[in-house]
């Protein structure tokens, strides 16, 4: 009979092998190529070693050990190598694990690494709040505290502010910030706090500026050491100063206090006894102690005056046959008219021309003095009155001033222009320049082109 070699295995080369042979796993059942050499054999072992680890690592960590591979014995072999036993070939086979993807070995629990959309949304809004959030604030202590180069300073133009007797903080804020010399009522109230100056804010008429740093503004309002700061603007005349002052709440009446001053002359300067102080009231910035009277600020302007003619070169003025009393008349006017700063000797020029042709002045300023209108338009009446003050139909000057001129207005009327100008208009681009010419003609037609509106052409200044 035929045996039945069904379990036998067969190895790569035909070569069949009984079942339950114990002989070397490693070892071929035939030696034709020198198999069973110690070398080949350790080689085979390393290779199936390789082999298993390269399973291990691909399989997941749920997964069970691999079972151990067995190692060879010295005495097994041995046995082996007895003529007529053959081993049987061990099978060694590593148990594959499905790869997993890259969102299942990185997510957490097997799930996407990524948060839910809705997560970024939320995180994207947030991040945008604060930042929102942080250009608010820098904006802030900006706009609070005004570092450079954020910082205003000194500000810029001329902003003229009366600050009542027992007004608050917060009126003052409002002030400020209704004659825009701070930005910001609110927060230069809140400086005011923090300095811890709401309540020492003295009353008085201050000449500060537009746009001015809440620093700037708060040393201008509480540094006079308890006094009253008493302004009197430029030109001014002694009904518009009296206004003034009576906000400030000095006592005694200014109009009656500004007739005569014990120990001045007027006529020493070329008046001829003048009923009141007009043209010497030299307009300044005053400090006052509390409580004190009108009389004490005449007194003061009147100092004022005496220290700052002195430093008047009034030679040219005086040989023209004017007294010091002319050149303060023709001061107040330039005053009354003038805008622009440089302006100020060309009008002078126009005014001494005038003077030595015999032609009027036709400055409507002067009858606006006589009738104190200093806001209306001129009346139809006003213009044809008889007053001496009527520069329209009367020539030469006003029989006083019609204002306190300030020293720049001084200077240029004691000093002119070189120029051949007679008339003078405002242009018509409303930036309070004026247009000067010698001839009648081209006067009429600046005049027209003022009435009209439009720039005026051919304006010379």
């Amino acid at each position: 009979m035929t045996e039945d070699r069904g379990d036998w295995l067969a190895d790569t080369e035909g070569n069949l092998t009984p079942p339950g042979d114990g002989a070397d796993p490693l070892k071929p059942p035939t030696d034709e190529f020198g198999r069973d050499d110690p070398a080949s054999l350790e080689r085979e072992r390393r290779r199936r070693a390789r082999e298993q680890r390269r399973g291990k690592s691909r399989k997941p960590r749920e997964a069970a050990p691999a079972a151990p591979v067995e190692k060879p014995n010295p005495a097994r072999r041995r046995k082996a190598a007895a003529p007529g036993r053959a081993a049987a070939p061990v099978r060694v086979t590593a148990r594959k694990t499905p790869r997993r993807s890259v969102r299942e070995r990185f997510g957490r629990d097997g799930g996407d690494p990524r948060p839910p959309r809705g997560a970024y949304r939320r995180r994207r809004i947030l991040a945008l709040g604060l930042v929102l959030v942080g250009v608010l604030f820098a904006w802030f202590l900006i706009a609070f505290f005004q570092p450079p180069p954020f910082d205003p300073g000194d500000g810029s133009g001329q902003a003229i502010v009366t600050v009542p007797e027992g007004a608050t903080a917060g009126e003052v804020a409002d002030l400020l910030s209704e004659n825009d010399v701070v930005s910001n009522g609110t927060l230069f109230q809140w400086r005011l706090k923090l300095a811890g100056e709401s309540d020492n804010i003295l009353p008085g008429r201050y000449v500060l500026a537009h746009n001015m740093s809440y620093g700037k503004a708060i040393d201008e309002l509480t540094s006079s050491g308890g006094k009253i700061n008493v302004t009197i603007p430029e030109g001014e005349d002694r009904t518009q100063i009296a206004a003034t002052v009576e906000d400030l709440g000095l006592g005694g009446d200014y109009l009656a206090a500004s007739t005569s001053q014990k120990g001045f002359d007027p006529n020493k300067y070329g008046a001829q006894n003048p009923k009141n102080l007009e043209g010497f009231l030299f307009p300044a910035t005053y400090e006052l102690d509390p409580g004190a009277s009108v009389d004490r600020l005449v007194a003061e302007q009147i100092e004022a005056f005496q220290q700052n003619i002195a430093g008047v070169n009034l030679s040219y003025a005086k040989s023209k046959n004017l007294t010091v009393y002319d050149v303060l008349t023709i001061a107040s006017m330039i005053d009354k008219e003038v805008q622009i700063g440089s302006e100020r000797p060309l009008v002078a020029a126009v005014i001494y021309n005038r003077l030595h042709r015999g032609m009027p002045l036709q400055i409507d300023a002067t009858t606006r003095f006589e009738f104190h209108n200093y806001t209306d338009d001129i009346t139809a009446s006003q213009l044809e009155s008889s007053s001496p003050y009527n520069t329209r139909i009367n020539a030469g000057l006003p029989p006083t001033p019609i204002g306190n001129p300030g020293l720049a207005s001084i200077k240029a009327a004691a000093q002119p222009a070189k120029v051949n100008y007679l008339y003078y208009v405002l242009n018509g681009n409303n930036t309070g320049h004026h247009c000067f010419t010698a001839s009648g003609a081209e006067f009429n037609q600046l005049a027209a082109a003022y009435r009209s509106g439009q720039v005026t052409p051919n304006c010379r200044s």
